[in-house]
């Protein structure tokens, strides 16, 4: 009995020695980091600087694939079902954020199937409108949408999208009543907006900023809370408001924590590259550095802050 017992222990040293040298010695193959958004926008690029970078620091490859489809669930299913090893991770958005409310019938729960690596990256949204619009500034805006309720509207790339939530944001925060216009895709949006048949959009900043600066709309405000450019920030007026884009890496549920933490510290290392820094400025991107458990906590707190949105507005997925 006691031969046999120290047998166990002994089994069971092995083994605990075999998976933490597995770990400390992550990664050993190639990783791959999916992404269920189309190839060639602003995550699938991203993305891609994350790889290079993780690949240079870790001496192993970090191959992007790109998943899209179903508003990201295929590619987020994906990396659901993968093994829980670290060597598949999901490049997220706060698309995944809205969806776990917006789609109730996902087959994955984001905080239940997944573990939070690390925040990549934030981009503010810039709110504008046409020319013709009577209002030079954001009280203006929304003075003149209280005196016409349902009379004005607002272009987005979509249901559930980043740009609409921003829109039902600034509704419920602001107490205005503007019509949502959904469309296939932010070019139509942006050239309905410019030909004056909608009124106002939330739109990327460095997509809009040149746009604004050749008169083609008016420019009133950034989504972000503190300011990025010259324009004053929504929440100046509307205190709370905050509707940014942002990316973060996570992985399967079960993920060995020395793994997670040994990616989360080469993420963080990354982002605070002055180059890295530099080029994502241009692009109106601002790094993100959290630990996994404050990154889980931002998670919790993003899909309650949509969740209370989706349901009041009553947004349902296209």
């Amino acid at each position: 009995m006691i031969i046999a017992r120290r047998l166990l222990l002994a089994a069971l040293a092995a083994t605990a020695a075999t998976g933490a040298f597995a770990q400390s010695d992550y990664p050993n193959k190639p990783v791959k980091i999916i992404v269920p958004f189309a190839a060639g926008g602003p995550a699938d690029n991203f993305a891609r600087v994350i790889a290079q970078r993780l690949g240079d620091s870790l001496k192993q490859s970090f191959v992007v694939e790109d998943r899209p489809g179903a508003g990201s669930v295929i590619g987020t299913d994906a990396v659901a079902k993968s093994p829980a090893d670290g060597y598949t991770l999901l490049l997220m958005s706060n698309t995944h954020t809205v969806n776990e409310t917006l789609i109730a019938n996902k087959p994955f729960k984001l905080m239940t199937d997944f573990v939070g690596v690390a925040p990549i990256n934030s981009s503010d949204l810039m709110l504008v409108v046409h020319p013709s619009v009577p209002a030079k500034t954001l009280p203006e805006l929304i003075a003149l949408a209280k005196s016409k309720p349902g009379k004005m509207n607002y272009a987005s790339s979509g249901n559930g999208t980043p740009y609409h939530m921003a829109g039902e944001l600034f509704k419920h925060l602001a107490g205005v009543d503007i019509v949502h216009v959904p469309y296939k895709g932010s070019s139509g949006a942006r050239t309905d907006v410019m030909g004056g048949q909608v009124d106002m959009m939330f739109d990327a900043v460095t997509t809009m900023a040149p746009i604004a600066k050749e008169g083609k709309v008016r420019a009133l405000a950034t989504t972000g809370l503190t300011r990025t450019t010259d324009l004053p920030t929504v929440a100046e007026t509307v205190p709370n408001y905050e509707a940014t884009i942002w990316l973060g890496l996570m992985a399967p549920k079960g993920t060995p924590q020395a793994i997670v933490d040994k990616l989360n510290a080469e993420v963080r290392k990354i982002v605070a590259q002055p180059d890295v820094k530099a080029s994502w400025a241009k692009q109106g991107a601002m790094p993100m550095s959290m630990t996994p458990a404050e990154f889980t906590t931002y998670l919790n707190q993003d899909i309650a802050k949509w969740g209370t949105i989706v349901k009041a507005a009553g947004i349902k997925p296209e």
